[in-house]
């Protein structure tokens, strides 16, 4: 629900910093909640709760850029900070790219729900947050004998934002967020093997603390055992709930500040062919209740469904407003919001039966990625699979290689694509990655 007082306060600031000499204006006023909560042996291990407030303001003046943000909210106190933030940005360098963007390209004032928020938030019993995350912990109690300690957690987040531009562009924002999880350490003799496992949501009535728990202990209970195998090039099949730690580092080459510092491996390459043609993904704004929905980014840019990447064909960058002027490119949008993959037509199992021999990965450790050159270096974890078999847990084991060759390896997607997340991977099967082992 918009507090009309906020919005007039972004309105107020945004007027006054252009009185007092700014040349271009971005307000935005906030406010925020959020409690988090660890249970342990079934008692309060930690409670927090924290309320916060607050206005930031980007002043652009003759030509130079600064950013600021207070929690003083009164106006009196708010002009004597607009007016020294704006002395002092006249004393830095100058930034011919600074600027508002192109107002055809800003939120237009769309007012569609996209139902980001629970109405039920500020109604909530504290006691029931606590029973959410103790559900979590005691549905482990007594499930196996190895269980050295679990831990349930819930948190919950509310904000809303209210911005404000000079150029006549000014939106609303406003989202509730609800999530369980839980994490488990098992005494596995020589190793002492964790795992954790959550859910989120947008609506606390959608949070089911039920199997968070137990897939957590289980899945610490698999890695009892892990061990290297021999080094060699296998197949690869990643778990959807870890493809994205890997393909951030191929989302990287795409962003603007890697291209306009020549970072990216990825310039230049749009409308090429960059990886498999089983990877196509849409980013799409306004899937109702996603966890990136959003009508307008950071930049007040409005916000669109794009085509990232189209039977492995690249089709667009992601262009902030500040790099697209200093790329001389039309900005797109400077984050992803929703990404979508196009799925496959067959489950994780129906994956695992296509591998001759290799490893389902169901973690990465550590590691770096060059988003200059694509090459990169990472830890795995998971399963040695033979013949369509998992054989053993294995670790301490890596992949080397080049973002440029690898998704152009991937020879299946499956059709379980994680539609709780913001990125929704499908589980993903390469074939020759090289893996460093014994």
């Amino acid at each position: 629900m918009k507090d009309n007082k906020k919005m007039e306060l972004a309105h107020w600031a945004s007027k006054y910093a252009k009185e007092n000499g700014a040349n271009e204006v971005y307000v935005s006023v906030y406010d925020s909640k959020q409690s988090d909560i660890e249970i342990r042996d079934q008692k309060i291990e930690t409670i927090q709760e924290s309320i916060e407030s607050g206005l930031s303001i980007n002043l652009y003046v003759n030509g130079r850029y600064s950013s600021h943000s207070t929690n003083r909210l009164n106006k009196t106190e708010l002009e004597r900070f607009i007016k020294e933030a704006i002395l002092a940005t006249n004393y830095l360098a100058e930034d011919k790219y600074r600027s508002l963007p192109n107002r055809d390209l800003c939120y237009n004032g769309d007012e569609r729900d996209l139902k980001l928020s629970d109405s039920a938030y500020d109604k909530l019993d504290p006691r029931e947050k606590i029973e959410a995350a103790m559900k979590v912990e005691a549905e482990t109690i007594g499930m196996d004998d190895r269980i050295i300690t679990v831990s349930g957690s819930y948190g919950d987040g509310s904000s809303r934002g209210y911005m404000v531009m000079s150029n006549g562009v000014e939106g609303f924002n406003e989202s509730t967020s609800f999530y369980l999880s839980a994490s488990a350490s098992i005494n596995g003799g020589d190793s002492r093997p964790s795992a954790g496992h959550y859910m989120a949501t947008r609506f606390w009535d959608q949070l089911k603390p039920d199997g968070i728990g137990k897939y957590a202990v289980e899945r610490a209970l698999q890695k009892i055992g892990a061990k290297k195998i021999k080094s060699g090039k296998m197949d690869m099949l990643i778990e959807n709930r870890t493809v994205g730690r890997v393909f951030g580092s191929f989302l990287d080459p795409l962003y603007g500040y890697n291209l306009q510092q020549k970072r990216s491996f990825m310039e230049g390459k749009i409308g090429q062919k960059i990886a498999s043609d089983k990877l196509s993904i849409i980013d799409n704004p306004f899937i109702e209740s996603g966890r990136n929905s959003r009508l307008f980014d950071r930049d007040g840019l409005a916000a669109k469904e794009i085509t990232v990447v189209e039977k492995g064909i690249l089709r667009t960058y992601y262009i902030g407003n500040y790099y697209g002027k200093k790329l001389d490119m039309t900005p797109t949008t400077g984050s992803p919001s929703n990404l979508i993959f196009e799925k496959g037509n067959k489950d994780i199992f129906g994956l695992t039966r296509e591998m001759k021999e290799g490893i389902f990965v169901t973690g990465f450790n550590g590691g770096n990625s060059n988003p200059a050159t694509g090459d990169f270096s990472v830890g795995v974890e998971g399963f040695y699979v033979k013949d369509g078999e998992i054989i053993h847990p294995i670790s301490g084991m890596n992949i080397t290689g080049n973002h440029k060759e690898m998704w152009n390896q991937l020879v299946a997607v499956g059709n379980d694509p994680l539609i709780d997340r913001s990125w929704q991977t499908p589980s993903m099967l390469f074939e020759g990655i090289d893996f460093s082992g014994l």
